[in-house]
């Protein structure tokens, strides 16, 4: 397993998103749902979109282009069009900083494939 630095907590304020850019796996949305934080692939599993730039409404997160949701700490694709869940990293806070810890089994896997 790695743990793949994302950012500070202070970087997501309560109730948002926002997008980390990664090369190596892909970019990733990091959420702040009252307080307790989520990660999942940035990329709609439907349409070439960044999650990041759509709504959050309770625990889903609403795609920008088709107004498909997925489920924020699964990753379940549970809106039409998106059918296809997107990958989930779980989270890890040491004092201000978040990481993605990364299972590396999986790391070469279609980002859209539920982890």
């Amino acid at each position: 397993m790695t743990r793949l630095f994302l950012c500070n907590v202070s970087d997501v304020p309560d109730n948002t998103v926002r997008k980390i850019d990664n090369a190596e796996h892909g970019d990733i949305a990091v959420y702040n749902l009252g307080g307790q934080f989520y990660a999942t692939a940035d990329l709609c599993s439907h349409a070439t979109a960044s999650l990041a730039e759509g709504d959050i409404e309770d625990d889903l997160i609403v795609c920008p282009v088709h107004w498909g949701t997925f489920h924020i700490p699964t990753g379940e694709a549970r809106g039409f069009p998106c059918e296809i869940n997107i990958k989930s990293y779980p989270i890890e806070q040491k004092g201000d900083e978040l990481f993605a810890l990364i299972n590396e089994s999986n790391k070469d896997q279609n980002l859209i494939a539920k982890g």
